[in-house]
């Protein structure tokens, strides 16, 4: 079976992380694609497994298995945002499918430099110490995608405490960078962010399928949190602070 070890900065030990069934489970395993790489999957004995499910991936010792399906069905785009509805009709010879991109790394950008004592994704400043650039990088990914049409996209988001505990309105930005540059990072299109007080997680929070149609193209690498009148200061978990943070999952067809 082969090693997920590439497809996240540190998979040691044990931990859980999103993949998508590229076929159904046969026998006790399956295979799973989990940041563009196919690998065969053991299964737990009561799991079944359909090809497109996005299915949870954990590590017990040397191997891994698929300990559960992360939603009822396999996710189809939704339609006027409730995710109940159908999935399209297939044209003869149109393959659909479902990916899931963890970042290879999250981190802040604060005026001058990059903040190492956390991963966390900060938007903002705090008692004048300069304005962060919350980024969140996707690697090489995305663009196994390549020649592919995304048409939809969504990312699990959790923030954690600092500012005001209440929702606060957050900018969110397209990044060219797919892994940390030495400088600030690039920042171009711009749209509203996740909206969440203290303690609260949005698992379901639509970016723009443009954005992620870029990562495929190879033309963005991530997304980014930058507001520049530094408020409201608000910082999201990171991968050291929650696995599944930032994880992306985009619906497509070729």
């Amino acid at each position: 079976m082969s090693d997920l070890a590439d497809t996240k900065t540190d998979l040691t030990g044990t931990g859980a992380f999103l993949g998508t069934a590229t076929a159904a489970k046969t026998g006790q395993t399956v295979t799973v694609n989990v940041n563009g790489t196919v690998t065969t999957v053991n299964t737990f004995r009561d799991v079944p497994v359909s090809s497109g499910d996005v299915v949870a991936v954990h590590r017990i010792g040397s191997e891994w298995f698929v300990i559960g399906r992360v939603w009822a069905a396999a996710p189809v785009p939704p339609v006027g945002g409730t995710g109940n509805e159908e999935a399209p009709v297939p044209k003869p010879g149109t393959v659909y499918g479902t990916s899931v991109f963890g970042p290879v790394e999250t981190r802040s950008w604060q005026a001058t430099r990059w903040r190492t004592d956390n991963t966390a994704v900060y938007q903002g400043q705090y008692g004048g110490n300069g304005n962060h650039t919350g980024s969140v990088f996707y690697g090489s990914g995305p663009r196994s995608l390549a020649g592919a049409t995304v048409t939809y996209a969504r990312i699990q988001v959790q923030r954690l405490s600092g500012g005001i505990y209440a929702a606060q309105a957050t900018t969110m930005r397209l990044m060219t960078n797919s892994t940390r540059p030495g400088g600030a990072p690039t920042l171009t299109s711009s749209t509203g962010g996740p909206s969440l007080a203290v303690g609260n997680t949005h698992n379901n929070f639509q970016i723009p399928q443009s954005w992620a149609q870029a990562m495929v193209d190879g033309t963005a690498g991530g997304i980014a949190f930058f507001d520049g009148s530094g408020s409201p200061y608000v910082r999201f978990a990171g991968t050291g602070d929650w696995s599944p943070a930032f994880a992306l999952t985009m619906i497509w067809q070729r």
